[in-house]
């Protein structure tokens, strides 16, 4: 059974989002796979607590990653 992990910074998608993302992922492995593979994905979506992600030595924070990103919607 495939089991996907993704992970994303707190408060910068909205519980829609990850759900489209949740789907899109499932949606591909059917594609691939078969549909008898759609009821045995798991797709799993942690938050990391903003700062807690170092990158180069530098803290990644929720309010870096919404200007990376720019026009992310803000999570509910």
């Amino acid at each position: 059974m495939p089991y996907i992990n993704v992970r994303l910074m707190e408060d910068v998608l909205t519980p829609e989002q990850k759900q489209t993302i949740a789907e899109g992922i499932t949606e591909t492995l059917v594609r691939v796979i078969g549909e008898p593979i759609r009821g045995a994905t798991w797709v799993l979506i942690d938050d990391i607590r903003s700062g807690q992600l170092v990158i180069g030595g530098d803290a990644l924070t929720t309010d870096g990653v919404k200007q990376l990103l720019g026009s992310v919607p803000a999570a509910v």
